[in-house]
């Protein structure tokens, strides 16, 4: 259990997707670049497997903005998208009506 002051610490914002590409070597990974309104970010993300690049532009996620970058197959992702867990399959967590990229979840 955390406390609410700690949840609070969490960014979780609304990002679009601008583009996506495979990530050489990897079956699952994919590089996503992403709008937070008013800054762009590279989020590298396990969804390969489950997702079409093509039908992932221009969606709506949700992110962890505030998450400390990490290193993935020498990529570097800033930030987190947000999934449920389907029987071993991520489904991305969104909006249900479009929100301007950088909306804070609240």
């Amino acid at each position: 259990m955390i406390s609410y002051t700690d949840f609070l610490k969490i960014d979780l914002r609304v990002a679009k997707i601008l583009s996506a590409e495979r990530v050489e070597g990897s079956e699952k990974l994919v590089k996503l670049e992403v709008s937070l309104g008013e800054e762009n970010r590279q989020i590298i993300a396990g969804i390969g497997k489950v997702y079409q690049l093509e039908s992932l532009i221009g969606k709506e996620i949700v992110v962890v903005a505030n998450l400390e970058p990490r290193k993935l197959m020498g990529l570097e992702s800033q930030g987190m998208l947000l999934a449920a867990d389907n029987e071993g399959r991520p489904i991305l967590l969104g909006p249900d009506a479009e929100v301007p990229a950088g909306s804070i979840v609240k």
